[in-house]
């Protein structure tokens, strides 16, 4: 998904990479950082996202950084796997950002069979957060 923000790409790279905020605009989420700098290949971050107390954990580590342009994270968890894309592109004085999630669906046949259930939900949520994170960009300090 992707979102225009009024804001410089140097300003929508801190924003997004700002991972202990990142539940401040990523809907029913809470995130830390738990090994390195958050700034560097190999750091590594943990969230959890859910509603009324249950969640998913979602284990990360950056497996490409290239500020303020582009950051790539593994998923490691158990349910969640697959990579993580983080993209900043200037725009006639904004930004677009970029989010892209390349995912194994779990539980098998399970998981595939449910897809087209859950695939509504989880893009509206997304949709949302894109928007959440356009003002959040555009004010942050």
């Amino acid at each position: 998904m992707t979102v225009d923000v009024d804001a410089p790409p140097e300003q929508v790279w801190r924003a997004a990479m700002d991972w202990e905020r990142q539940g401040e605009w990523i809907l029913g989420t809470r995130v830390r950082l738990v090994e390195g700098d958050g700034e560097s290949l190999g750091s590594r971050v943990a969230a959890v996202t859910g509603i009324a107390g249950v969640g998913v954990s979602d284990t990360m580590e950056i497996v490409e950084w290239e500020p303020p342009r582009r950051c790539v994270v593994r998923h490691t968890g158990r349910v969640v796997r697959g990579l993580g894309i983080f993209e900043v592109t200037p725009l006639d004085g904004g930004s677009v950002f970029s989010w892209t999630e390349e995912l194994m669906l779990p539980l098998g046949m399970l998981g595939q069979l449910g897809w087209p259930l859950v695939r509504p939900a989880m893009r509206a949520g997304l949709d949302l957060s894109m928007r959440r994170f356009a003002r959040f960009a555009s004010a942050y300090r």
